[in-house]
């Protein structure tokens, strides 16, 4: 026996397990960190922008070619399109997780390029932007000027030209950018009246900025081939772009014979402006140049968060006075914070294992066994971890948790056997380690084989369901089988030399095996009796089976426990057509409820910016409201959830406005916010009306379901607008070119993006639109002016006519329909599983036939990864049967094993019911670790049971004897389990939801298999042993033995 040779050889032992620690501890130092693994779908993100275009011409002339083109490129699982009446089209098209994303966004490119002939001249001008996104914010930098010194335009500026240039350039970025970026930009101003006096048109005003405001590459003097010989090559160059407002001041319109000019200056001014007024960032009432910075796809996210730190404190040396920066939303802290909240649960553990152990043993050096062999095999999976490519990880992290309650198990195996064999036959430790290693190698080396039989499979699985079970279950595995190599080599080498006989046994030695035999002497009579009423024992187990069957049925469903991650989101909506200044005004109300709060610390608001459709609107804004630290929170008793309740009651009280708070989604990458995603999509041939009146019908029916709670969607498709009716044959008779008529209006209306100048080294846009004072009255546009092919100045009031008329500031579009969004939250007492379930029963009451439905963000892999929790399951029963039929060469003997699963199962459903939790991916990871659990200690039985029926013993005797003489060790090793998990189930802090979720279950279903299985299990043997028997000529694979 190989444990033999370790016995003799404990040095040996010794040298294995410190290189394994010494591997571990290396690796240990190379490990990143971070929240989860890579398990968020690839995104590729498409823009584009119309300039003076309103939001449905935006969807059908740059989104609908585009999304054509696009539709269906390999791995896309979907897109939408987000089109405001800003002109900006934004296209997020999400792949199959584990796909390259370097690929994703080579292939959209190329359906983009195939596009851009179809779109219209000014999109291609501005170009069409294909990056890697992600769709949340990592960190958000405020750059600011406290005492006033710097207007906004100068900060923003400042922060552009010298932060945002060395952001970009650190690895795992993919995108930083200055959200309502304050850009400069040359502004023509132009004044109407002035041009219609002068009969300057628009038009004019542009081809004169295109000619005088450009490089021209002239040449070289003298350069080759020259007739006669040359001495000097001179370069020639002459002005080129212009630079200041005063030079193009003096942009000529029009020269007359007689010497006179009509130069810019006459009909308005040049300005060195801000590209766009579009959005205006606070941090707590103090304006701001707010840096949004985008984590990389696969980046690590702490890591970039440090990188930007650093970057920032560096490049703050060089600020001018007068000009600071902070970091006010970092969604790293979170993370940082939960993993070191899972590393305290993992000493926590490991302490309450030790304390059991030793209560079991009443002896230290009898404890010192399995206290190695629980250090030396977790800190060997570190080396496994590292050779795999795992980072420190909530995941990994949890199954090192659960992990530090199974890896002792093979050492007190080993050590109980050994005191058993000293204590019963008096032998020595060395013959007693000798003994017990030919007894126990058998169940050692089985629970190793079913433990990774149950793990590895999971591994396997596709989507986000396998991603979120893979380093789990593996990490598991790697604890588990250094385990089982520490108990075959240095458990029993370190028992030969540890353990010793006690000559005198302690009162509390006394005391304790008193009490235990009692226990022992009634768990044999209770079994005993149990085997004798076999119908009543099938009896029970079948209404174990019923009540499993109504568990798993009826406790409700979700993906992941939302967290308190110490920050809210609060988006605020003003009806549509709505000005920045009355969203403003709103977000500063917002400031001034939420700044009371003691539970707040600062508030980052964003007035103007739609995080749900990343794009600039009006009537839309963004708060991001930051709470104080977990410890401070917790003691005025202020969880995350219980502030977002009392923001409902708050917000609801301001007028104007729908103000809604959301948690944040529970997976970074997921969505925007916390909660649901749910479209409609029109699939017919109704407009938008029609999709708004049967998307608002639907919120209505949906607020009647108790599942469902903060109910909004941004589809507003009665906007009152303003619709110019074009008199064709009216412009053409009177020889105005019909293009120009449009021209004129997106000029003077819209803006119109020119050309280019320099400045501080970089290149910003040219930009001509009428003076303010020109464009706010509908009478203005009677002041705009064309010029008709006989040179004679037209009004446009001639040609068009005015009339109001109705229309969305949003389309939306998904997978190349339009759509609807409505985001909700599932009720409080009832789970995200729930929710989805009523909005889909609702959806199919009120949809009509040409109209679908589907889901996005975290919803989406809900969905995908439902019934995933049962395929994992019957993977895990199945690999554990066939290497139990390995094992002991038998069919049939491998269902006494399995039939001790459904107990486990069976107390974990229950302990989620009676907590009051869902079935997520978190309690289904432990449903996994329950298989095995559970296997593993009706192994220790059936082993022992076999040996002896081996030896002679009838069925139930082999049975009864094995039960008995493996009770203690079976105790032992599964309050060694409850006791490790019980820091899980009491957690508090960061990242607690996810720790409870997987905690309870594993620690119900532990307590369910102790309790109950333990007595059924020689049931199940004596049944499976008597129909194997009786119906066995020793046909194959019917061998007795082991």
């Amino acid at each position: 026996m190989i444990s033999r040779f370790f016995i003799d050889r404990p040095i040996f032992a010794s040298v294995i397990s410190i290189i394994i620690v010494l591997a571990g501890l290396t690796a240990l130092r190379a490990l990143p960190v971070e929240q989860y693994p890579n398990i968020t779908p690839p995104q590729i993100q498409v823009t584009a922008t119309y300039a003076g275009a309103d939001a449905q011409t935006v969807a059908d002339a740059v989104a609908a070619p585009i999304e054509q083109q696009v539709n269906g490129v390999q791995d896309m699982i979907y897109m939408y399109s987000q089109n405001s009446s800003l002109g900006n089209m934004t296209l997020s098209v999400f792949f199959n997780i584990g796909s390259d994303i370097n690929l994703a966004q080579i292939n959209v490119q190329n359906r983009v390029s195939m596009a851009l002939p179809q779109l219209p001249e000014s999109v291609q001008h501005q170009g069409v932007s294909v990056q890697k996104q992600t769709p949340s914010i990592l960190m958000i930098v405020a750059v600011d000027s406290p005492d006033g010194r710097y207007d906004d335009i100068y900060v923003s500026n400042y922060s552009t030209i010298n932060i945002l240039n060395e952001l970009l350039r650190i690895p795992g970025i993919s995108n930083a950018q200055i959200i309502g970026a304050r850009d400069y930009s040359m502004r023509i101003w132009l004044r109407p009246d002035k041009m219609a006096q002068l009969q300057i048109t628009a038009k004019d005003v542009v081809d004169a900025i295109k000619e005088q405001n450009s490089d021209y590459g002239i040449g070289q003097l003298g350069r080759p081939p020259n007739v006669n010989p040359v001495q000097i090559l001179l370069p020639v160059s002459s002005q080129g772009r212009l630079a200041t407002p005063e030079e193009f001041e003096k942009i000529i319109l029009r020269a007359e014979l007689n010497g006179s000019m009509v130069l810019l200056k006459d009909i308005g001014r040049a300005e060195l402006g801000a590209q766009n007024y579009d959005v205006e960032g606070k941090l707590n009432r103090k304006t701001s140049a707010m840096i949004a910075i985008y984590q990389e796809y696969g980046a690590n996210a702490i890591d970039v968060a440090d990188r930007v730190k650093a970057v920032m404190e560096k490049l703050s040396k060089n600020f001018p006075k007068g000009l600071v920066y902070t970091i006010p939303y970092d969604t790293t802290i979170f993370v940082k914070a939960s993993i070191k909240e899972v590393a305290m649960t993992i000493l926590e553990a490991a302490c309450l294992v030790v304390l059991v152990v030793l209560l079991f043993l009443q002896n230290l050096r009898a404890t010192l066994v399995p206290v190695i062999a629980m250090l030396v095999s977790i800190v060997g999976t570190f080396a496994g971890m590292y050779v795999l490519g795992f980072s420190l990880n909530t995941l990994t992290l949890f199954g090192l948790v659960l992990a530090i309650g199974i890896v002792v198990d093979d050492a007190i195996v080993v050590i109980e056997n050994v005191e058993r064999n000293m204590r019963e036959f008096g032998l020595s430790a060395k013959e007693a380690a000798g003994k017990a290693m030919d007894e126990v190698t058998g169940p050692v080396i089985a629970i190793v084989f079913v433990l990774c039989a149950v793990f590895i499979p999971v591994a396997f699985l596709g989507g986000i369901a396998g991603q979120l079970y893979k380093q789990f279950a593996i990490t598991i595995s790697i604890s588990v089988v250094f385990s089982g190599l520490v108990a075959l080599t240095l458990s029993p080498a370190l028992a030969a030399i540890l353990l010793k006989h006690s000559d005198k046994p302690s009162k509390f030695t006394v005391v304790f095996d008193r009490i235990f035999n009692t226990i022992t002497h009634y768990y044999s009579k209770g079994t005993g009796w149990l085997i004798g009423q076999t119908v009543l024992g099938l009896a029970i187990f079948a209404g174990i089976l019923v009540a499993l069957f109504f568990f798993f049925k009826y406790t409700p469903t979700g993906f992941v426990p939302n967290e308190d991650q110490g920050y809210l989101i609060v988006m605020n909506n003003l009806p549509d057509g709505a000005s920045l200044g009355r969203t403003s005004a709103v977000s500063d109300q917002i400031i001034e409820i939420a700044s009371k709060d003691p539970a707040v610390e600062q508030i980052v608001s964003l007035a103007g910016f739609s995080l749900m459709e990343n794009l600039n609107r009006s009537n839309v804004g963004t708060n991001f409201v930051i709470l104080k630290d977990w410890s401070v929170r917790e003691k005025m008793d202020a969880p995350a959830s219980k502030v977002l309740l009392n923001f409902r009651k708050q917000f609801s009280q301001i007028e104007n406005a729908l103000v809604i708070p959301f948690n944040p989604p529970a997976i970074q990458g997921l969505g925007t916010v916390g909660g649901f995603e749910f479209w409609i999509e029109n699939r017919g041939d109704g407009g938008i009306e029609s999709l708004q009146a049967i998307t608002y019908e639907l919120i209505e029916a949906a607020k009647k379901r108790p599942e469902l709670t903060g109910l909004s969607t941004a589809l507003q498709a009665n906007n009152m607008q303003l619709y110019l009716d074009l008199d064709r044959f009216k412009a053409r008779s009177l020889g105005v070119p019909i293009g120009d008529v449009y021209q004129t209006l997106q000029i003077l209306l819209g803006s119109l993006y020119v050309n280019n100048f320099n400045k501080y080294g970089r290149v910003f846009q040219v930009t001509t639109q009428a003076e303010p004072k020109y464009r706010e009255k509908i009478d203005d546009i009677g002041n705009m002016y064309v010029r008709s092919s006989n040179n004679k100045m037209v009004p446009l009031t001639a040609l068009v006519t005015t009339r109001y008329s109705k229309g969305p500031t949003l389309v939306s579009r998904f997978n190349g329909f339009i759509g609807s969004k409505i985001i909700g939250n599932a009720a409080p007492g009832f789970t995200s599983g729930q929710a989805m379930d009523a909005m889909e029963e609702v959806a199919r009451e009120i949809l009509p036939l040409d109209m679908g439905f589907s889901w996005s963000g975290e919803s989406y892999q809900e969905k995908s990864t439902g019934g995933t929790s049962a395929s994992v399951l019957l993977a895990g029963l199945l690999m554990v049967f066939l290497i139990l039929a390995a094992l002991y060469e038998k069919w049939s003997l491998p269902f006494s094993i399995i039939l001790a699963v459904p107990f486990g199962i069976f107390g974990a459903f229950a302990a989620i019911w009676i907590r009051g939790l869902a079935n997520d991916v978190y309690f289904q990871v432990g449903l996994v670790t329950l298989i095995a659990l559970s296997a593993k200690n009706a192994i220790l039985i059936v082993e022992f049971a076999v040996m002896k029926r081996n030896e002679g013993m009838s069925v139930i005797e082999a049975a009864l004897h094995a039960a008995k003489l493996r009770f203690r060790a079976i105790l032992m090793t599964s309050l060694t389990f409850i006791f490790g998990v019980i820091p899980l189930v009491i957690s508090t802090g960061a990242g607690a939801a996810s720790r409870h979720s997987v905690g309870t279950g594993v620690m119900g279903g532990m307590i369910s298999a102790t309790l109950l299985a333990i007595f059924f299990v020689p049931l199940f043997f004596k049944l499976i042993m008597h129909f194997s028997e009786r119906g066995s000529n020793k046909g194959p694979g019917d061998k007795e033995g082991t």
